[in-house]
């Protein structure tokens, strides 16, 4: 299972390595290698996230994910976005900044630098609200139900997300920007960070208006499927399955590819901080993103996600710790392995409370308590 899964993640490692020591020499094999271990640590509440849409798809569409979705995720996110990045902060073409990050590393380095309270802000933001629109959220199963519970009962106010996103990037124009770090020392760059983080918000805010429209598509072509299965029993005639959840997972499918191109915001804003090679950068954070897809993959095939109920709460709260550290990262460095650790240290929490719930279900079921399939809430004891 393992390998039938990861398989095509193992080969793109092993040749992706050998091409970058063959081609570079071993510091750029150790960068590689660096960068991908990054991306996965980065990237886990992505897989858990993507996950929870990716089981509503056949065993086609998720193939289909793995193929042409790696594809987009790799030449969009991974090789585009950082060129855009240097091209639009030094308002050039996408040539000539691949020319500049080749030929002139120190200047390349320089314009990336000057670039990051505008990136800090925009992905900042984003993350920021995905976050937000979980907690306000009502569930039935919570996690830190001490807190999810006032919270969810705020969330009734309406846009109240969005107005606590503005507030947190007014706080942050106030302070981190007016010292935020460039390359010749700390500037005042709140209109940038500003401007960034409210362009943040727009993409966010647009995201989930075409998310959204792709769920209400979503759920015409099931009511449409259901009618046409009823009245197919009645005729006596058979339908067939496999074109109509094909029609509703193609608008999965397009929903996924977006909701993942914002989630490689935090990857590619990290691998900055390591290497300012373009080349280099693609390919490692291209192997890890090839193990986010298997593991997404995974994490459906093996039920993960229902039997450990809290990991989809861990990893938007890793999402809520991102979207802070960026933040703060306008003015003050703060390592990656420190933003992947934090990561890991709340889905491996949320995990174990997982595991507490699951045993105490299972001991409730021996006695009179309630039944596993109930949603009677169990301390989570993280």
């Amino acid at each position: 299972m393992v390998l039938k899964t990861f398989g095509w993640s193992f080969a793109v490692t092993a040749l992706g390595l050998a091409f970058a020591a063959w081609q570079w020499g071993w510091e750029a094999f150790g960068i590689v290698l660096i960068l991908s271990i990054l991306e996965i640590s980065l990237s886990f509440d992505n897989a858990v996230v993507n996950a929870g849409i990716l089981k509503k798809m056949n065993a086609f569409w998720q193939k289909i994910f793995l193929t042409i979705g790696i594809l987009i995720a790799v030449f969009g996110m991974r090789l585009v976005f950082p060129v855009a990045i240097v091209a639009i902060s030094a308002k050039v073409g996408p040539i000539e900044a691949i020319q500049l990050a080749m030929d002139k590393p120190q200047q390349y380095e320089a314009l990336v630098t000057d670039a990051h309270p505008a990136i800090a802000a925009f992905g900042g933001m984003f993350l920021l609200m995905i976050f937000l629109d979980f907690i306000f959220e009502d569930r039935d199963i919570k996690w830190l139900g001490w807190l999810e519970r006032p919270l969810a009962k705020l969330g009734k106010v309406d846009m109240l997300s969005v107005c606590i996103a503005l507030i947190v990037l007014l706080l942050t124009a106030m302070t981190f920007a007016t010292h935020a770090h460039t390359s010749t020392g700390y500037q005042d760059k709140s209109a940038t960070v500003l401007l960034s983080g409210v362009a943040g918000l727009i993409t966010y805010l647009v995201v989930g208006g075409l998310s959204s429209h792709f769920e209400n598509k979503i759920e015409e072509e099931e009511e449409r499927e259901h009618e046409e299965e009823e009245k197919a029993k009645v005729e006596g005639k058979e339908v067939s399955a496999v074109g109509l959840a094909g029609k509703a997972a193609f608008f999965l499918f397009l929903y996924l590819e977006v909701l993942d191109a914002s989630f490689s915001f935090d990857g590619v804003i990290g691998a900055f901080a390591i290497t300012n090679h373009i080349f280099w950068m693609a390919l490692g954070l291209g192997i890890g993103a090839m193990y986010v897809r298997s593991l997404t993959v995974y994490l459906v095939r093996q039920g993960t996600l229902d039997d450990y109920v809290y990991l989809e709460h861990g990893a938007h709260y890793a999402i809520g710790a991102l979207a802070a550290i960026l933040l703060i990262t306008i003015e003050h460095q703060i390592s990656e392995f420190i933003t992947g650790l934090v990561g890991v240290f709340l889905i491996a929490a949320s995990f174990w409370s997982s595991i507490r719930r699951n045993r105490a279900l299972a001991a409730a079921e021996g006695g009179d308590g309630p039944a596993s399939g109930d949603k009677t809430e169990v301390p989570s004891g993280v």
